[in-house]
């Protein structure tokens, strides 16, 4: 398979992503304290830690469609132009959906 590499790699993060934002849920979902002040910078933290969750999320997503288009022979080709995507730019970012070209004009 040409990009069995790239499929273990993706996995792998995938797994930590997932790891990352099981914990991220815990923590956010625990219960705050009964002094105010320390309450104001729990939920100061808890902020923090959603838009982590949220990015955490936006990550897992982009890396199942990487996986997806591995599996159905589509990885590496832009999903706007069609046109194969530079491998040198697979490399530095192996989710990327978009050639230079077309990303440039997202």
């Amino acid at each position: 398979m040409k990009y069995k590499p790239v499929e273990d790699m993706l996995n792998k993060k995938l797994r930590a992503l997932e790891e990352r934002l099981t914990k991220v849920k815990r923590n956010v979902s625990k219960s705050h304290s009964s002094d105010s002040s320390e309450q104001a910078q729990e939920r100061e933290n808890d902020e923090v830690l959603e838009e982590i969750g949220r990015e955490t999320s936006l990550a897992i997503q982009e890396i199942r469609s990487a996986l997806e288009k591995i599996d159905n022979k589509t990885y590496g080709k832009c999903s706007n132009c069609g046109e194969a995507i530079n491998p040198i730019r697979l490399k530095a970012i192996p989710e990327t959906i978009h050639c230079v070209s077309c990303a440039s004009k997202c």
